[in-house]
């Protein structure tokens, strides 16, 4: 979630015209936390890697649709055959993103909570945005091990930068961060 991730948007060119009509959505719904154009322009591009040769199948996750922008820019860099499914749990804002999906079979938006995403898995990429990432009390951190296949790739979004070592939020050691950071199933890297 990204405050003024939706207005970032405005007057850019060359959008896709599925995240345009998921931007349109998110302004009729007064929703700013859109994600923004250059997190957008890599999900397409992580989305453009799953499916192996040929594009032939694959799986693609996300948690905390929004109103489907970030969606959006996933289902626009998803080869054919590849299926992208999201989860969100506020009912008006599901309402509103599975209507902009309305005409992608391939595209599957849930009311739910984040968790609700394993039954669609395991997935070769899985952006984590609306729960999963373990920052919250009460929130655990999502089990990648189950949820992606063998050298898949997951996503966690939101993270304030720090140039220190260990990282720290709010003064304290960002502990959510250090999980995805030291997983011993994951290789990481932290991009700002």
């Amino acid at each position: 979630m990204t405050l003024h991730g939706t207005d970032a948007h405005t007057g850019l060119p060359g959008l896709p015209p599925l995240v345009r009509r998921a931007l349109d959505a998110a302004r009729e719904l007064s929703f700013p936390y859109s994600c923004r154009p250059e997190q957008g322009r890599l999900l397409q591009v992580l989305a453009g890697g799953v499916g192996g040769a040929g594009g032939a199948g694959g799986r693609i996750g996300e948690t905390g649709t929004g109103v489907g922008v970030g969606l959006a820019w996933l289902a626009s860099g998803a080869r054919a055959g590849v299926r992208v499914f999201s989860v969100e749990r506020e009912p008006e804002r599901a309402r509103a993103a599975a209507e902009v999906f309305r005409d992608r079979p391939d595209t599957t938006v849930v009311h739910g909570d984040w968790q609700d995403i394993a039954a669609y898995g395991p997935f070769e990429l899985l952006v984590l945005d609306g729960g999963g990432q373990g920052k919250l009390p009460g929130d655990p951190a999502a089990d990648v091990e189950r949820l992606l296949v063998p050298g898949g790739t997951v996503v966690v979004d939101d993270f304030t930068p720090s140039d220190r070592w260990p990282p720290r939020f709010g003064g304290d050691v960002d502990r959510a961060r250090l999980h995805w950071l030291e997983h011993p199933a994951l290789r990481a890297v932290e991009v700002r």
